[in-house]
């Protein structure tokens, strides 16, 4: 059977279009699979043949997002991408992401990090026993619409409060999360877990702060102690990093699940539509100002400002949106000025050579 029509690949998200993408590679004798992790300059990738350790190579696809255009670097394999292998067991291609969960990285740098490829699923956990933080989770949400996903919200460790403070919990992570489904669970009892399975479909990632029960509830869900899981600290509810590195692996006939290593930072990169989707109270409101182009500072006719006076639209919202808008703003003021700098730069080097070869005419 061809690796083209698989049914081990197939059940990693291997489908016709990938399929089509990869001909050409696979005429000349590639291997196609799915990387399931990346680690220490080596990936694992998930082949019809079993998991190979192979070399990430130095395929290069500007169609692929994550690589800024123009950019020159390698493309570099990430969690969930669907690559191609040569011979010698290294990287010859990596097909360009439907999907890509992206966020800025530590540094501070202009170009994104991937934290995962082609998913269709984002798990946002938040753990009821810790005091749920607002803007992290409007950041996890925005950069979950982003990615081209869909976020649910996991509140997770539902046993370890009673019913009010459930009740009051729900409440405020819906307030944070209009639009997006958020779903109690319990990875001890297994209250819930049937409605957080029956969500998880294709590729699902499981994205979060420390603490939040990632692990366990990945293992829950795959239902084998797959994942290794630490404890908590009591006094800040803060959880060892025990997910050091993201692992995709098999979910049974659901797809695959893929965990990652606690978010300290949450940097947003080139999410502008993601941040009005995760505002979506906040752009609609912005809908019945008087004018289109309305900053919602002091035009007249602002709606926006005129909800908040009311109690309509909670103040800490619309600060929270405007926050985020001015950081994804100057994220790209700084990828525009290093693109503009690498352009500047090989606009330089292509004159001094032009200048060289009318020289060397002269003489």
């Amino acid at each position: 059977m061809s690796s083209a029509l698989s049914p081990v690949l197939s059940s990693y998200g291997w489908d016709d279009p990938w399929a089509q993408l990869a001909h050409p590679h696979l005429e000349a004798g590639g291997v196609p699979g799915r990387v399931a992790r990346v680690d220490r300059g080596r990936v694992d990738v998930l082949t019809e043949q079993g998991r190979v350790r192979a070399d990430p190579g130095r395929a290069a696809t500007p169609a692929v997002s994550g690589v800024p255009r123009g950019s020159s670097a390698p493309l570099r394999a990430a969690v969930g991408d669907w690559v191609v292998l040569d011979p010698d067991a290294r990287v010859a291609a990596v097909l360009p992401r439907r999907t890509a969960l992206t966020r800025a990285v530590a540094s501070g740098r202009s170009e994104g990090q991937v934290l995962a490829a082609n998913v269709d699923t984002v798990l946002v956990a938040v753990a009821l026993e810790v005091d749920p933080r607002p803007g992290r989770l409007e950041r996890l949400i925005a950069l979950a619409w982003e990615s081209g996903a869909v976020p649910v919200v996991v509140l997770t460790k539902i046993d370890r409060a009673d019913g009010d403070v459930l009740v009051a919990a729900l409440a405020d992570v819906s307030a944070a999360a209009p639009g997006v489904d958020v779903l109690p669970v319990s990875a001890m009892t297994g209250d819930g877990l049937g409605e957080v399975a029956a969500t998880a479909r294709g590729t699902t990632v499981l994205v979060g702060p420390s603490g939040a029960g990632k692990s366990t509830l990945a293992n829950a869900l795959l239902g084998d102690e797959v994942m290794a899981v630490g404890e908590v600290r009591a006094s800040d509810g803060k959880g060892r990093h025990t997910t050091v590195h993201r692992e995709l692996v098999p979910f049974g006939d659901r797809g695959v699940l893929v965990d990652t290593p606690g978010l300290r930072a949450v940097g947003l990169h080139d999410a502008a539509e993601g941040i009005d989707r995760a505002f979506a109270d906040v752009v609609g409101v912005g809908e019945g100002c008087r004018f289109a182009d309305c900053a919602h500072d002091r035009e007249p006719g602002c709606a926006v400002r005129e909800a908040v006076a009311l109690g309509q639209l909670p103040e800490r919202r619309w600060e929270a949106y405007r926050k985020l808008l001015r950081e994804d703003e100057w994220a790209a003021a700084r990828t525009d000025a290093r693109l503009a700098a690498e352009l500047r730069g090989r606009s330089k080097t292509i004159t001094k050579a032009q200048r060289a070869a009318y020289r060397e005419r002269r003489r």
